[in-house]
């Protein structure tokens, strides 16, 4: 059975400069058995109601400003599956998940910028679900659970964000790896409610985590954990590390 997975996508330079975290997707997607096909929850992809995405070939939405050409060159063809949007809009609302099919919504960076390191062939079908954000972490938790039988039938359920994201803090000196305390916390924190299994905590973290607001000014970037979360089971840390101090780029499976 495929594992869900949550993923620290980090900024969209992350296509061209992978870093540590180039090689752990590498190695993460070669330990996979390969999937029928890919449904991804990005932090980019809000709406105020659950959509998702039914188009056969999506394009590739460059959705950032102000990066150097190449990144707005890169294009990933991964095919859709519109029979797959049909089926997941159909286990959402056999759990009163009242969801839709879109079929204009593109990949955006949340989604292809990981997968491009991942399954650079591009052949794996990809079906986005979105991120209803000011729902809260509990809803995103429920999406999962819905969609957690697809693992047992090929499909790799991945949650795109990262675990923390305040970009108005990023120290762009800093040395590789190194971590602002605060966002350190947040991390271990996480990580440790995460290891005991302490959902109840987990889906309180705003009141509860150290440090919470700072590292998530909004939470769009840590929602995608509780789609993962609700995915799976068995939690392990399957990378760790930091870029400019303070972005996270953690990456979790979920058994």
């Amino acid at each position: 059975m495929l594992p869900s997975l949550y993923i620290s996508h980090g900024s969209p330079m992350l296509a061209l400069e992978p870093g540590a975290s180039g090689p752990a997707l590498r190695e993460l997607a070669a330990s996979l058995e390969t999937p029928k096909a890919i449904i991804v929850m990005s932090a980019h992809w809000e709406s105020p109601t659950l959509h998702v995405s039914s188009a056969s070939q999506p394009s590739t939405w460059h959705d950032f400003g102000g990066f150097p050409p190449a990144l707005y060159r890169i294009d990933y063809p991964a095919p859709g599956d519109p029979a797959l949007a049909r089926t997941v809009v159909h286990l959402l609302n056999e759990q009163d998940l009242s969801a839709s099919l879109d079929p204009q919504q593109p990949f955006d960076h949340g989604t292809w910028v990981p997968l491009s390191l991942m399954y650079p062939q591009a052949t794996i079908p990809v079906v986005q679900v979105s991120l209803p954000s000011q729902q809260g972490p509990a809803l995103q938790y429920k999406i999962g659970k819905a969609l957690s039988q697809l693992r047992a039938q090929g499909y790799l359920l991945i949650g795109s964000g990262s675990i923390t994201h305040n970009l108005r803090e990023l120290d762009w000196q800093a040395t590789h790896d190194s971590a602002q305390p605060w966002a350190q916390a947040f991390r271990d924190w996480i990580v440790n409610a995460l290891s005991i299994g302490d959902e109840s905590t987990l889906l309180n973290y705003r009141q509860r985590a150290p440090f919470a607001t700072r590292n998530h000014p909004t939470d769009e970037h840590l929602l995608p954990l509780f789609f993962a979360l609700g995915a799976g089971t068995d939690f392990s840390v399957a990378h760790s590390g930091f870029t400019l101090g303070a972005l996270g780029m953690d990456i979790y499976r979920f058994d």
